[in-house]
C-alpha cells in the first residue's frame, strides 16, 4: 500500500487524528448510588422524581429497542440514559445547557442529546396505557375510594385537576404569540387530571 493509502486507511480507522480530551467528573455515581440508598432528598433535588418512581420508569422503558442496537459496542445502560435525561428535564436557563449537562454527567455534549431523544421515545410508547381516560369502572372505584376516606358529599368525587407551565427555550415560530404566558416567558401550560387514588390523565396545551 503506498503512503497515501496508508494516511488514508489511519483517517478513516481513526476519524480524529488529534482528539481534543476535555476533563469530566462525574455525578452520576453520587446520585444513582450514594443518593438513590441515602439520601433521597437530594435524589429528587437532582433528577425531579423520588428513587421509587425511578426504579419504576426504568423498568417501563429498559426493554424498549431504543437502548439497544446491533453493535460491538454497546449504548450507555438504560438507567443511566435514563438520568441523564431527567436531570436535563429538570433544570432550565444556564444549568439546562447540553454542555453543563454533560459536565454533571461525565459524558460527551452528543450522549446527552442521544440519552434525551431516546428516553422521549421510549417515554411516548407508554403513552396510551399510562395517559388515557378513566373507563366507568374506574370512575366508580375511585368514587367510592373518596367517599370512604372522606365523607357522603364527597362521594360524586373521582379525579382531581392541577397545572404548571413548562418554560420553552424560544419563542415557537407557529403562532408563537399564543404561547406567551402571564410570567412573561413562552411556555406550554400542562393540565394533569389524577383518577383518585392513583392513575392519571395528561392534557398539554398552549
Amino acid at each position: 500500500m503506498s503512503a497515501h493509502g496508508e494516511l488514508l486507511q489511519v483517517i478513516s480507522d481513526t476519524r480524529v487524528l488529534n482528539p481534543h480530551k476535555v476533563a469530566k467528573a462525574s455525578q452520576l455515581h453520587l446520585v444513582l448510588v450514594d443518593f438513590k440508598d441515602n439520601d433521597p432528598k437530594r435524589f429528587r433535588r437532582n433528577l425531579r422524581v423520588s428513587p421509587e418512581t425511578f426504579d419504576e420508569l426504568v423498568s417501563r422503558i429498559e426493554s424498549h429497542p431504543i437502548f439497544s442496537n446491533n453493535s460491538y459496542h454497546p449504548q450507555t445502560l438504560p438507567y443511566i440514559q435514563l438520568a441523564i435525561a431527567l436531570y436535563r428535564f429538570g433544570h432550565d436557563g444556564n444549568a439546562a445547557s447540553v454542555e453543563s449537562i454533560a459536565q454533571w454527567a461525565g459524558v460527551s455534549a452528543g450522549l446527552v442529546v442521544k440519552c434525551t431523544q431516546r428516553v422521549i421515545i421510549a417515554f411516548l410508547s407508554l403513552h396510551d396505557s399510562v395517559i388515557r381516560w378513566p373507563t366507568e369502572t374506574e370512575k366508580d372505584e375511585a368514587k367510592a375510594w373518596v367517599e370512604s376516606v372522606s365523607c357522603e358529599e364527597w362521594a360524586g368525587g373521582f379525579c382531581m385537576v392541577d397545572g404548571t407551565l413548562i418554560p420553552l427555550f424560544e419563542k415557537p415560530g407557529h403562532h408563537g404569540e399564543v404561547y406567551f404566558d402571564r410570567k412573561s416567558n413562552y411556555s406550554l401550560n400542562v393540565q394533569v387530571c389524577v383518577i383518585i387514588p392513583n392513575s392519571c390523565t395528561s392534557l398539554i396545551s398552549p
